[in-house]
């Protein structure tokens, strides 16, 4: 389908987080389920010696993307289903080759960015996960290895770098779906797409950093006027899921708004047309 690269407003934002919590509140289980189902496989494929992590990385993408293609059927009042991962790998062959090359693209830039994170916090990542596998137990060591020198360096090139890396790859995916666009093609365009609608990403990125602000703190008050603080592990749990189905939801609008929509934008649109021209 021809798509049109749109101006998006810096209010859009907070838009995108309303819309998707919006279609979030029509299928709440499916959307939780969805989310679930890619952390159960993805935990199964870490247990896969030195091949896992790399497919971990490699299926990110993929799983956005059918995030967006689950968000675009609750749209239309249809089923959210894990079938909704797969879904971009049952089209043509070039679409799918051409989404498989993008997967493991991004893999690869970011295994590199965490390695060299970790080379310069002197190798401390396998060390801090094996400390924090062992829960309160290895929470002293876990504080020594933070004050380590370099890690906090580390840290944050992980975090700059991995920002940079998601611009290009942030609507490429769907570009290819939807758009039948190429490898370099969908990756120029999902750049320009973000630097153009770079202020309602900002406000987009504050907007979920608030809300979940908002939530740590009223519910460490609530917890703590009603005298019971240790339950703040279990309502993270839920929580985290719900706010992370939420986020994948959003990439939906945030398409919609950049390239004209998705499929679903025209037909959603259609009986109000029809309506109009009554």
């Amino acid at each position: 389908m021809p798509l049109i690269l749109k101006s998006v407003e810096p209010a859009r934002g907070l838009r995108w987080i309303g819309d998707a919590w919006r279609v979030f509140r029509k299928r709440p289980l499916g959307f939780m389920g969805l989310f679930g189902v890619f952390l159960f496989a993805a935990l199964l494929v870490s247990l896969v010696p030195l091949v896992g992590p790399v497919v971990q990385m490699m299926s990110l993408p993929l799983m956005g993307l059918g995030f967006m293609i689950a968000a675009q059927s609750a749209l239309l009042d249809g089923p959210v289903h894990p079938r909704c991962f797969i879904e971009p790998l049952r089209t043509d062959a070039t679409r799918r080759r051409t989404l498989l090359t993008l997967c493991a693209m991004y893999g690869f830039f970011l295994l590199v960015i965490l390695a060299v994170g970790d080379w310069m916090a002197g190798g401390a990542w396998g060390r801090l996960q094996e400390a924090m596998g062992k829960g309160p137990a290895g929470q002293a060591q876990v504080d020594a290895i933070l004050a380590e020198p370099g890690v906090g360096s580390g840290a944050l090139f992980v975090a700059l770098a991995g920002t940079l890396l998601t611009v290009p790859f942030w609507h490429a995916p769907a570009l290819v779906h939807w758009g039948g666009q190429a490898v370099g093609q969908s990756l120029f365009s999902s750049t320009l797409a973000v630097w153009r609608a770079k202020g309602a990403f900002v406000v987009y990125l504050l907007g979920w950093l608030g809300s979940v602000m908002v939530f740590a703190l009223g519910s460490a008050l609530l917890l703590g006027l009603l005298g019971q603080p240790q339950w703040a592990g279990l309502i993270g749990i839920p929580a985290g899921l719900v706010l992370s189905a939420v986020f994948y939801v959003s990439l939906l609008f945030t398409f919609n708004d950049s390239f004209g929509g998705s499929p679903v934008q025209a037909e959603a649109a259609a009986p109000t047309q029809a309506d109009d021209a009554s």
